[in-house]
């Protein structure tokens, strides 16, 4: 193998190098719209939990005063 052969292996591996690194670009860029699409699906979730407990404490502090009422109207 001539040092032609040897310089048109390394230019062709070279080429072929660049072409999986552009792939995995695209890729990655691919995953990271992903990533935080699923982060701000994540957030409106926990948001929706904290709404969702905090109106739900607001009622079982409001049952609790009703039926404090109602044992002390039973006595």
């Amino acid at each position: 193998m001539g040092i032609g052969d040897k310089m048109w292996d390394a230019i062709a591996t070279v080429i072929k190098m660049n072409d999986k690194v552009e792939r995995m670009a695209i890729a990655m860029k691919t995953q990271q719209e992903k990533i935080e699409d699923l982060t701000g699906r994540v957030i409106r979730l926990e948001t929706a939990l904290e709404i969702a407990l905090a109106q739900q404490g607001i009622r079982a502090k409001a049952g609790t005063k009703v039926s404090k009422l109602e044992d002390k109207e039973k006595a």
